[in-house]
């Protein structure tokens, strides 16, 4: 059978609580200095302090309503169930976030390799079809300009260049 807050005598308990404290602290006082003393005594004066202003009661609606909220947690196999479907949920949100993640990367590769096939036999169907099917194409009078700049840069990013030109990554 559960008490309530009737049944107890919070005027001696919190006064007993309060003293015990006080004899504590000053032993700590003893030992660790004022400053540990004062911190002790400090926590020692709020049992009375909740007492003499009417908030026990409050206290002890909280109290109870957090231990019925833990034991009801605790011993109830429909809330462990609740607790197993939800951590399915946020694995599987875990996997999705991968699995999209991986389907961006894979597919903007695929989509160059065809995207740029068909542009490239388009471009020869267009020049055909505009001009005479003998005539020469033009080369580009500009060469490119190269993106050394110095020499210094030359010497430090050439084996790379050179690495990544092989690859055909430019």
């Amino acid at each position: 059978m559960a008490m309530t807050f009737d049944q107890i005598a919070w005027l001696p308990l919190c006064a007993g609580l309060t003293a015990a404290g006080v004899v504590l602290s000053f032993l700590l006082m003893r030992r660790r200095g004022a400053g540990a003393g004062l911190r002790g005594l400090a926590w020692s004066l709020v049992p009375l302090a909740a007492y003499l202003t009417g908030a026990l009661p409050a206290i002890w609606k909280m109290g109870t309503a957090v231990a019925g909220f833990v034991t009801g947690l605790v011993f109830s196999p429909m809330v462990w169930a609740g607790i197993g479907v939800a951590a399915l949920s946020a694995v599987l949100f875990l996997v999705s976030g991968v699995l999209r993640r991986r389907g961006r990367a894979a597919r903007p590769a695929r989509s160059e390799r065809t995207a740029s096939a068909p542009a490239a036999a388009g471009s020869t169907a267009a020049g055909s079809a505009h001009g005479s099917p003998n005539a020469p194409t033009k080369p580009n009078p500009r060469p490119l300009p190269s993106r050394r700049s110095t020499p210094a840069a030359d010497d430090d990013l050439g084996d790379i260049e050179e690495i990544l030109k092989r690859r055909g990554i430019t």
